[in-house]
């Protein structure tokens, strides 16, 4: 995400101003979120392929999953520090946009210019592009938390994550298609070069847009004097425990997550248009049912929200054991794609709920700095993983060649997740008042079962009779 401005006024707005300004805010949120989409959809989700046209290794594959997360979590961390002392917040949104714009001019041009060492100055530039990228991020997050009731947030980060999730879907679709027509040629990173070059202009006019918008605040926030520490310790054991939770789900998704490119574009042979439809399926699964899990959120809260697809996600990955059939696959990402657009909007929503509004921007960082932590161990397991088990599975009487072993990998990060949901999902409560409802409602009102709920009911009405 990208941060909203901040601009120095001469005295505070009346309310009418103050409304305009909050709503021009709001729009400037979903347009910043339309840019970031096409970023997404033809930049960020075609790195590892990328990277995999450079030869990259599976531990060089973890690293380009895990040391971005990791030094960007060390920008989050700066900007907290420095919105201390420097009150123009618009400046570091632009500087930071700015920044994350430019990084595609080394993502491209370094590896192809240093080819012996290309995996390597792809994870560099990804570095610098997720550093630029996340240094904004907490202080956008606590901005626009302050201009949406507590019981409309749901609503409005699910309407932004549908309108990125429209735009991402059509931007993988057109990369994956640009892809393709250049996959067999000697010189297939010209294609590359071109949906970078896409990711970059998107982020420039994110940018732009940036230069329109002014905070209702005539003053920076100024964030508390304390430590990060000492913020952790002040903060409820509930939060703590879903930092735990949170942390460890990551770690146990990060096991299969950087290889799924390298299992479908190395060990099945798909097309960069077949990986982008894979893709694209997923972020159509988000694109259905994001508003849904949105209003399901602000009814029932993030807590009951996080407990129903902590519950679903571990088993998204065992279904790769199941076959290799691309139609089965897409279906599996699409339920993907509805089950994670889900449980991401529990778990952004789950902190600005759950501390101060001063501390939001904090609380923000600390989670993403635990994230990234996870995100490390997870993606390292994973080569580790990758490095050992075997890909024919004999068990008497059954035995079964695999295409591969990533499989058996994607399988154990199912069972990891599992065991987190199970071990951590009741240690931490809901941070809000909101409705309270017995499971077998809370699972009728699910996306997709919500539509399909009257019809189900219908027919058991008349088969009785």
């Amino acid at each position: 995400m990208t941060m909203l401005a901040s601009a120095s006024h001469s005295g505070p707005p009346t309310p009418v101003a103050e409304q305009e300004l909050r709503e021009r805010s709001r729009r400037y949120g979903f347009r910043d979120g339309a840019c970031q989409a096409i970023t997404q959809g033809s930049g960020e989700q075609y790195l590892s392929a990328f990277a995999l046209l450079l030869h990259a290794n599976a531990f060089q594959l973890s690293l380009l999953s895990a040391l971005p997360q990791l030094i960007g979590t060390g920008a989050q961390l700066a900007s907290v520090k420095l919105l201390r002392w420097f009150t123009d917040r618009k400046t570091l949104i632009h500087t930071g946009t700015i920044g994350q714009a430019l990084a595609w001019i080394p993502i491209v041009l370094f590896p192809l210019l240093f080819r012996e060492h290309g995996p390597e100055l792809v994870i560099l530039g990804t570095a610098l592009y997720f550093a630029c990228s996340q240094f904004t991020m907490p202080t956008w997050n606590s901005f626009i938390a302050d201009h949406l009731d507590q019981h409309e947030r749901g609503v409005y980060f699910a309407r932004r994550a549908k309108i990125m999730a429209s735009l991402s879907f059509a931007a993988l679709c057109t990369a994956g298609w640009l892809l393709s027509l250049w996959q067999h040629h000697p010189l297939a990173w010209i294609g590359f070069a071109l949906i970078f070059t896409l990711a970059g202009a998107a982020r420039l006019a994110s940018a732009m847009a940036l230069a329109q918008v002014e905070d209702v605040h005539h003053v920076a926030h100024v964030e508390p004097q304390q430590g990060f520490r000492k913020f952790l310790v002040a903060t409820s054991r509930s939060f703590r425990q879903f930092l735990v939770f949170s942390g460890l789900m990551h770690a146990a998704v990060l096991i299969a997550g950087p290889f799924f490119v390298v299992y479908m574009l190395r060990d099945l042979h798909w097309s960069y248009l077949t990986y982008g439809t894979w893709l694209a399926a997923g972020i159509l699964g988000q694109l259905v049912t994001l508003e849904a899990w949105g209003q399901f959120a602000d009814r029932y809260g993030n807590k009951a929200l996080l407990t129903v697809t902590g519950f679903m996600v571990p088993f998204l990955p065992m279904l790769y054991l199941a076959g290799t059939n691309f139609g089965f696959l897409v279906a599996v990402n699409f339920l993907g794609g509805v089950t994670w657009g889900g449980l991401a909007l529990g778990l952004q929503n789950y902190v600005f709920d759950a501390v101060r509004q001063v501390d939001r921007a904090k609380a923000v960082a600390t989670y993403s700095t635990i994230n990234a932590v996870g995100w490390c161990i997870g993606a390292f397991t994973g080569s580790w993983l990758v490095g050992i088990l075997p890909s024919h599975i004999a068990m008497a009487p059954v035995s079964v060649q695999l295409t591969s072993n990533l499989p058996l990998v994607f399988f154990i990060s199912g069972v990891l997740r599992l065991v987190v949901s199970t071990g951590l999902l009741r240690s931490f409560h809901e941070a809000r008042d909101v409705e309270q409802a017995p499971f077998q409602q809370l699972l009728w009102d699910l996306p997709f079962l919500k539509t399909i709920a009257p019809f189900v009911a219908g027919h058991l009405s008349r088969a009785s009779k």
